[in-house]
């Protein structure tokens, strides 16, 4: 299914010369959604995942019904002081801001098979410490997964080892 008409895309936000692009949409559609899951899933059913990471926020909505369809248990990466346990923390850069984010240090166990799930892939940061906290906890990453790639912003790059995925590339405006 093509997802770039229920992709919303949101110019000046959150500030000034960002496009955001808004997954939301592709929430809201019972059959587009259904479709984006299945696709999201389909490279992983045979991997025994254990846990699915889902990166705060749009990314807890894809990491719930992702790992519900493999079987799986669902880890929660939010922002700084919104977890309620002890945390481990790790702070990265993004294209217009610098953020920390935690993960309860005891969500992940050795050796679990672990997939990570966000919304976008574009500079790689938030991913990146997502993939710093999940391997400090011994957690095995089996893949990457994201529904928007921006390939321009060079996250893509900067991550191939652990050949991330993702349903719709962009670059600027276009799909490519």
């Amino acid at each position: 299914m093509d997802l770039d008409p229920f992709i919303r895309k949101v110019p000046n936000w959150p500030k000034q010369g960002i496009l955001f692009y808004d997954v939301t949409t592709l929430f809201e559609n019972k059959e587009v959604f259904a479709s984006l899951v299945e696709t999201l899933v389909a490279p992983y059913v045979r991997e025994k995942i254990d846990k699915v990471v889902g990166i705060d926020a749009r990314g807890f909505i894809l990491a719930g019904v992702v790992g519900y369809k493999l079987g799986a248990g669902v880890s929660l990466i939010r922002k700084k002081g919104k977890l309620p346990y002890k945390t481990i923390a790790e702070s990265y850069t993004l294209e217009y801001a610098s953020e920390t984010v935690e993960m309860h240090e005891d969500t992940i166990k050795t050796g679990e098979r672990v997939l990570i799930i966000d919304d976008l892939l574009a500079t790689g940061g938030t991913l990146e410490a997502a993939i710093k906290l999940v391997e400090r906890l011994g957690g095995n990453i089996i893949g990457i997964a994201c529904v928007v790639n921006l390939p321009f912003l060079g996250g893509e790059t900067k991550l191939k080892k652990y050949q991330p995925y993702s349903l719709i590339s962009y670059q600027g405006e276009k799909v490519v």
